[in-house]
């Protein structure tokens, strides 16, 4: 496997010490650093500002909320970057969900894979430069129809550095998982749990199956990697990561459309999801952490002394995922690294 740094979405300020990991990534020998979004800043900025001091990692975003943008914003930003990179950049994309698209963009959420399938199309057109870009789907259109009717088709005024600059779909449910298969060049899975390996790898070659010839590009990625805690007691590193999972499960999302719980409940968790929804969504936090079995904690992160997360990085590596996304300080890095060595 491949490794990644990722230097997780903002909470209320900048990740400390991003500058000096992503540094130490490059000279550890990592393939890649990626930065995210949810509602609070965006990926794209940051991983321009960071990435400008790097010369050889790839640099992509998981991800990019495609709500948030235009697909012609999004591969004008793609092409910029890719050309400021030297050819270094990978799109990763996501549809997010109804809470987000819907109450923090203002747009409307239904019908999110055909809506991904056009969104991408687009990005290709436009990236391609073939000709001047018009497009004519249930969600995007271009020209506008209607409006003044003077739009018309238009081809970038920048050559793309590449033709063709890797999209990364981020998916959960089997649908949108088997869509990545079919359209991306990558996948960016959530919640990635090893021992579900059999419904990640199913849910490609479904999608892999649509695809000319029937199969998977040679060069098709898939990049997770697991929050990991080192403690030489089990239940306390668990402890650092029972309020993420809480969070996800609880929290990110509403009841009837949280595709993290959603993920945790399809390994077999679907009593302990209920229960963790309805005391976090009824304001009862540390009751819904507190029920974030170590089992649960143990299938989505790596816990515990280093022996034991060494072993849960060897089930990592036997399954799809082809680069181990690691994030932490620089101290943390290091270890991770001396672990797989």
């Amino acid at each position: 496997m491949k490794l990644g740094y990722h230097t997780s979405y903002w909470t209320s300020k900048p990740p400390a010490g991003a500058v000096e990991c992503i540094a130490t990534a490059e000279r550890l020998g990592f393939d890649s650093v990626w930065t995210a979004e949810v509602y609070g800043s965006d990926a794209f900025t940051p991983l321009a500002w960071w990435g400008a001091a790097t010369s050889k990692v790839r640099l992509g975003t998981n991800i990019v909320q495609m709500s948030a943008r235009t697909p012609a914003a999004t591969a004008m930003t793609a092409i910029t970057l890719d050309y400021l990179s030297g050819g270094r950049f990978v799109l990763g994309l996501g549809a997010s969900g109804p809470q987000v698209v819907e109450g923090w963009y203002g747009q409307s959420y239904p019908r999110p894979l055909e809506r991904t399938r056009e969104y991408i199309e687009i990005i290709r057109a436009v990236v391609a430069r073939e000709a001047p870009v018009a497009y004519s789907g249930n969600h995007y259109q271009l020209p506008f129809p209607g409006g003044t009717g003077l739009g018309k088709p238009l081809k970038s005024t920048v050559h793309p550095l590449r033709s063709h600059i890797p999209i990364y779909l981020a998916a959960q449910g089997p649908k949108n998982i088997a869509l990545a298969g079919e359209i991306a060049d990558g996948y960016l899975p959530f919640f990635f749990a090893p021992r579900n390996n059999d419904y990640y790898r199913a849910a490609l070659a479904e999608g892999f199956s649509r695809r000319d010839g029937g199969q998977a590009p040679a060069d098709f990625e898939v990049v997770a990697g697991p929050n990991i805690v080192f403690d030489d007691d089990l239940e306390t590193a668990a402890d650092a990561l029972r309020p993420w999972v809480a969070l996800y499960v609880g929290g990110m999302g509403a009841k009837e459309a949280n595709f993290h719980a959603a993920s945790i409940a399809r390994l077999g968790y679907e009593a302990e999801v209920e229960k963790i929804q309805q005391l976090y969504l009824a304001g009862h936090k540390k009751d819904a952490i507190a029920a974030v079995p170590t089992a649960m904690v143990e299938d989505v992160a790596l816990v515990g002394p280093p022996d034991r997360v060494k072993d849960g990085l060897a089930r990592w590596s036997e399954s799809v995922v082809t680069t181990l996304l690691i994030s932490g300080d620089e101290a943390h890095l290091n270890k991770i690294v001396d672990l797989l060595s």
